[in-house]
């Protein structure tokens, strides 16, 4: 069965930074990408960062501007998006997915306070 599990959501300050893992199990986790989404306020739901199964490619939305970055480690089946100079709006739920797939993880929730 296929499973990911999103964790390292928390609430942190205007400018703080977050690291948010999935954890991926079922699944030869080294011949698919991983997408990670977020749902904040206001919004639908968004593409934040995908990176290719060998990690070599990664893409961002426009909002991200250089603030994040989407890593993998295909021995450990984790992939880790590493959140800087966090704003307020980026408040909301955010989820990992199998790229190409509909298997994602129930999310993981960080709140920005200003």
């Amino acid at each position: 069965q296929v499973q990911l599990v999103e964790s390292g959501g928390g609430s942190v300050q205007s400018g703080g930074s977050l690291r948010l893992s999935c954890a991926t199990s079922g699944y030869t986790f080294a011949n698919y990408g991983v997408s990670w989404y977020r749902k904040v306020s206001g919004r639908e739901r968004e593409l934040v960062a995908w990176i290719s199964s060998s990690g070599l490619n990664t893409d961002y939305g426009d909002f991200v501007k250089g603030r994040f970055a989407v890593s993998r480690d295909n021995a450990n089946k984790m992939s880790y998006l590493q959140m800087n100079s966090l704003k307020p709006e980026d408040t909301g739920l955010y989820f990992c997915r199998r790229s190409g797939t509909e298997d994602w993880g129930k999310g993981t929730l960080i709140t920005v306070s200003s």
